[in-house]
């Protein structure tokens, strides 16, 4: 069920059809000669931070390994392929595949193409995407951290998006693993219904309020996180003191125009889109497409705002620690100030911290000072050792040192995995 298989690629290319720029067929394909400039169709729409994301990492390809000659227009996820389509005689195509209409567009177009989107396992395409069981997981650790004991995933009908059907199931199994219970809402419809906006907002809400508080929900997305939020204070709920909310894709304008502020996971579309340029270049030069999905991770990581910015512990002591820890860890601070703002013996507090969290209370202090040097590293140019102070570690060997035993990969390593620069 968690497995999105792809039978064996095949792309059809017309032969004998002309092109300003010299081919030639090698192994079933229509290959770009080399030394010829390539002409690249993007079939990515320009509505969701995602999707701008993905072409931001196609654009690095192409300043870094081009030129390609782009064929671009704005569009949204829904539109129909371009009517210009039909008689293009270009030499590889990246498209959010939405639907069959534009699938079969491209099959007859003869071009080969990369999928970014994946809806329909079954499709012609190799497929480049999202590795959900890291972004589940992180959702999970991220929603635990804030001292939660309670969990939920609400997503869209089954079926509807394999990607996201897998999201909530590994979710589930991440929650269950760790000995919780995990409460689903998939808003299943009618086969061909539809549903007004306040009619689901009626359904979430009464899901939210059988919830045992306070609970930690993950949802498939930030447009379903933004629905959540708006269901809870039509219950009445508190955010994030009962509920506390937690989207994926990160799409900026629309975490903050909720109300609280969204939390939501990065998962760095940037680099996917690089990769299925990277990917592309190397089918349009001969080399044969993956028939299994290639699924990109980990994500760079949680982009929390307010609607998880709560830490659900009954032990005041140890929350007054944690909280410290997390508010101070980039200034340096050791454990035993940490010891000192509790008013509990070391032993007794650290055991309780280890329980919670899982971790001691310096593999705490790390953990915070790790997170804000892989965002520094990810969204900056600033040097290592500027980083590596500004992250609360005393000098760069030992911010190295200690970033490679923990991330398994250098600090640049890392940077140039995960830079997302404009």
């Amino acid at each position: 069920m968690l497995k999105n298989r792809i039978p064996s690629a095949s792309i059809y290319c017309r032969f004998g059809a002309s092109s300003p720029f010299s081919r030639s067929y090698h192994g079933g394909w229509t290959i770009v000669a080399s030394g010829k400039i390539p002409h690249v169709a993007l079939l990515i729409e320009t509505s969701r931070e995602y999707a701008r994301g993905l072409l931001r990492g196609v654009a690095r390809y192409h300043q870094e390994h081009g030129p390609w000659s782009i064929y671009f227009e704005p569009h949204g996820l829904n539109d129909p392929a371009p009517t210009w389509l039909k008689n293009w005689q270009g030499d590889g195509i990246l498209g959010r595949i939405q639907d069959r209409h534009m699938a079969d567009a491209i099959i007859e177009s003869g071009i080969p193409a990369v999928d970014l989107r994946g809806v329909h396992p079954d499709l012609e395409f190799p497929f480049i995407g999202v590795d959900n069981r890291p972004v589940s997981e992180l959702a999970f650790d991220h929603l635990q951290d804030c001292g939660l004991r309670h969990f939920a995933f609400c997503g869209t009908p089954r079926g509807e998006n394999p990607n996201q059907d897998r999201r909530c199931d590994y979710f589930v199994d991440h929650v269950e693993q760790a000995g919780f219970q995990c409460q689903v809402f998939l808003d299943e419809q009618k086969p061909g219904s539809s549903m007004s906006w306040e009619r689901q907002q009626e359904r979430i809400a009464k899901w939210l309020v059988k919830l045992p508080k306070p609970v930690g929900i993950m949802t498939c997305h930030d447009d379903r996180g933004h629905q959540v939020l708006d269901a809870c204070r039509r219950a009445e709920l508190r955010i994030p003191d009962e509920v506390a909310v937690l989207g994926v894709d990160n799409d900026v304008y629309l975490c903050k125009l909720a109300t609280p502020q969204l939390s939501s996971i990065d998962v760095n579309p940037s680099r996917i889109g690089y990769e299925a340029a990277a990917l592309l270049a190397r089918i349009m030069d001969g080399e044969s497409p993956p028939t299994e999905p290639v699924l990109l991770g980990p994500p760079r990581g949680v982009a929390a705002r307010q609607s998880t910015d709560m830490l659900s512990v009954e032990d005041e002591e140890v929350a007054i620690a944690i909280r410290y820890i997390r508010e101070h860890a980039i200034e340096g601070i050791k454990v035993s100030e940490v010891v000192r703002r509790a008013k509990k013996s070391p032993s007794t507090l650290e055991r309780r911290i280890k329980r919670l969290l899982g971790r001691t209370i310096k593999a705490e202090i790390t953990r915070v000072k790790l997170v804000r040097a892989k965002r520094l590293l990810s969204e900056t140019e600033l040097p290592i050792a500027k980083i590596a102070i500004r992250s609360g570690f005393s000098e760069p060997k030992y911010f190295c040192d200690v970033f490679r035993k923990n991330e398994d990969m250098t600090a640049t390593a890392y940077r140039n995995k995960f830079r997302d620069l404009e």
